[in-house]
């Protein structure tokens, strides 16, 4: 009954510093898009995020690639 009425918010209030460049460009943006700013943001974010995501996948297969060549190289020449 009561827990309905008292829900946790979903987003976490973050204050971050910006330069006035990176400032007229938010506001173009937020503009453009027809979002807030705090979205425009929140967007970066998760497209920063799913990009550094990836190039650590990345990383790891072309570490698992190098392992398997040396693996190969170990095992001498083909006879």
């Amino acid at each position: 009954m009561y827990t309905s009425m008292y829900r946790m918010p979903t987003k976490v209030r973050k204050q971050v510093y910006i330069e006035a460049h990176q400032e007229q460009r938010l506001k173009r943006l937020s503009r453009l898009q027809g979002v807030t700013e705090a979205e425009v943001i929140r967007r970066a974010l998760d497209h920063y995020m799913h990009a550094a995501r990836l190039s650590a996948h990345d990383a790891r297969a072309w570490e698992d690639e190098r392992t398997f060549i040396e693996h190969l190289i170990a095992l001498g020449p083909v006879a």
